[in-house]
């Protein structure tokens, strides 16, 4: 199985690398056109949610700060 991260971008979106499956809040899988990166929106503003187009540097997105990994949950 390939190996897939989710990164924050500073005040950007999160950047998804490797094969995922993406879907709505129906459970309808969203087209991705099996790109090897795909960019989700953080800031809320897109126009094409969930998917970012951009909107966060037009609007002045700031992130919250990051959090401390040492206090992160385990997902299991």
């Amino acid at each position: 199985m390939a190996e897939v991260s989710i990164r924050p971008k500073p005040n950007g979106p999160y950047l998804i690398e490797g094969p995922v499956d993406i879907y709505d809040t129906a459970g309808n899988k969203l087209a991705t056109d099996d790109r090897p990166r795909i960019a989700l929106c953080r800031c809320g503003a897109s126009s094409n949610k969930p998917f970012c187009d951009g909107t966060h540097s037009k609007i002045g997105f700031q992130a919250a700060e990051v959090i401390n990994p040492e206090s992160a949950e385990p997902q299991t």
